[in-house]
């Protein structure tokens, strides 16, 4: 597509935007009174006009029910997490037993690795990205700690080339086969939270897979926004949050990844609880852990209700659009967003590198070369809700969903006025 950089321009591709409708069912943030340019849905989605009406039922059924809401609630609690099997399978490409709904992101990432970190004197290596999002690494140090192990000796961080902002997918795949038969993890972000790039998870699962090593993906910034095939991938697990894409609201519930060749594995290690016990049984107070037949094997407590309400809401957004729709949309949008920063770039004598590779997803991350925070500061007050990163970033992420092209064009405006006026 030729793109312009008019706002008469980006006014006919809303028009012809099959999404354009979805934008009203999200709420905005304002400032003087205006809808805000939004482009943090990589860290914080918008909230979806339905969420209140699920959470006010939960309270309302609180308030009438009682603990009788476990069972005689129009959406029973006990079961509550059950709804979002399905929408979540056709989202990550998996079998609905799969999935389950559990705690947040880095307390599943914890779980899963007692399930698929068991180091040997012989195979005790993690491979990971370097600068994985911090979390990831702090998780990492003291999971191999917990063995015993130092983690510079266990932990393996795949590097740029000098003079590169993005990883090369051979670079990572002759790692693993450098590692070999150490190998006993691979754990990387599926998209990187800096730079926006998405690793071919495919390939990285083959290959891991080929040395005899366990594979498992953070989506903490996939799930929602590019397309994922964990069943025919061959993935062992991973582990999302819900709040960026998915719009379910700050600090919300993780969705979780199990392959269904671990499902029925009466030998693989887990921390247990009494929600990942037999539905038919949980109830009789048994001392013996029976299983459930599916990923909420691996679910500890009953969830928090209140806290999965809101995901639900936001699932049923997703499955009326669906991921193809969101994927075709995203790419022409994140495409125009491209144009829009090269021709400021020419209009102005900064200098912006895009550093996310053309394997990406909603994200673009930029280098302001020239420039220092205060651009950001001016662009936060005029209105445009984006994100900094040391030392000179700012990340974009037009969600398709509620994000327009008419935002583009005139962020793109927004931009050139504080770099001319500064």
């Amino acid at each position: 597509m030729n793109f312009e950089n008019t706002l008469a321009f980006a006014q006919n591709l809303d028009s012809k935007d099959d999404l354009r409708n979805y934008r009203d069912e999200f709420i905005f943030p304002k400032v003087e009174g205006k809808n805000v340019i939004y482009f943090v849905g990589n860290s914080l989605g918008l909230q979806p006009k339905n969420t209140k009406k699920y959470v006010d039922d939960v309270m309302t059924d609180w308030a009438n029910l009682g603990v009788e809401g476990h069972f005689h609630a129009e959406k029973s609690w006990w079961d509550y997490h059950e709804q979002l099997s399905a929408p979540l399978a056709k989202l990550v490409g998996a079998k609905r037993e799969e999935i389950t709904v559990m705690n947040t992101l880095t307390v599943n990432l914890h779980l899963l690795m007692v399930s698929f970190y068991r180091p040997t004197a012989k195979r005790f290596k993690i491979i990971c990205e370097e600068k994985a999002f911090p979390s990831d690494q702090y998780m990492l140090h003291s999971q191999v700690k917990i063995h015993g192990l130092l983690p510079e000796d266990a932990i393996v961080e795949i590097t740029k080339r000098p003079g590169e902002h993005s990883w090369r997918t051979e670079d990572i795949i002759e790692k693993v086969n450098e590692v070999g038969h150490e190998l006993a993890l691979v754990l990387i972000g599926g998209v990187n939270y800096y730079n926006g790039q998405v690793f071919d998870m495919e390939k990285i699962t083959k290959a891991a897979k080929s040395v005899g090593a366990n594979v498992g993906w953070d989506l903490a910034h996939a799930a929602g926004n590019v397309e994922l095939k964990l069943h025919d991938w061959g993935v062992d697990f991973a582990a999302w949050c819900s709040y960026k894409y998915m719009n379910s609201g700050p600090g919300n519930a993780s969705g979780v990844f199990i392959n269904e060749k671990y499902l029925d594995d009466p030998l693989i290690p887990r921390f247990e609880g009494w929600w990942g016990t037999k539905k038919e049984t949980r109830f009789l107070m048994k001392p013996e852990f029976e299983p459930m037949e599916n990923a909420d094997a691996w679910q500890l407590s009953n969830p928090s209700i209140l806290s999965v309400a809101p995901y639900l809401a936001s699932l049923e957004l997703f499955d009326k659009v669906g991921m193809d729709a969101i994927i075709r949309k995203r790419n022409t949008i994140v495409s125009y967003l491209e144009y829009i920063l090269q021709e400021i770039d020419k209009e102005v004598e900064s200098t912006f590198e895009i550093i996310t590779p053309k394997s990406r997803g909603c994200q673009l991350s930029v280098f302001l070369h020239g420039e220092g925070k205060s651009l950001f500061n001016y662009l936060m007050k005029k209105g445009v809700m984006l994100d900094w990163r040391e030392p000179n970033v700012i990340r974009l992420a037009p969600a398709p969903l509620y994000c327009s092209y008419e935002d583009v064009y005139n962020f793109g405006q927004l931009l050139k006025a504080g770099i001319v006026n500064k």
